[in-house]
């Protein structure tokens, strides 16, 4: 039988008050832009979303290391390196779908 995210993160972390902690002391490491709402922050994401963001920054901390080391792999391996307008509009993407696009674009190569 598959866990609920609930029961994941309690096995992983805890609790959900550990975990969010964890995903911002990731996020305050250059892997995150701010796009979230100041008065509710991260404690109002489900547990789902905080688990699916804590994976896709540990990973991308452990590959590449930093967003926009992982924005200009990205430009890279689409063969765009030198395309500014491209860079930037990688750089306004959340590091979520970036991290699918670096991952998509690896697996084509």
């Amino acid at each position: 039988m598959k866990k609920s995210p609930l029961q994941i993160v309690n096995d992983r972390f805890g609790s959900k008050e550990k975990l969010v902690e964890t995903v911002q002391a990731l996020a305050d490491g250059g892997l995150w832009i701010e796009r979230i709402n100041k008065d509710k922050a991260l404690d109002n994401v489900s547990n789902r979303k905080l688990l699916h963001l804590h994976d896709v920054l540990s990973a991308v901390k452990d590959e590449v290391g930093s967003r926009d080391k992982l924005v200009a792999a990205v430009a890279k391996l689409e063969k765009r390196e030198g395309d500014e307008k491209h860079q930037e509009t990688l750089a306004a993407m959340p590091t979520p779908r970036l991290w699918d696009r670096y991952q998509a674009a690896k697996s084509r190569n």
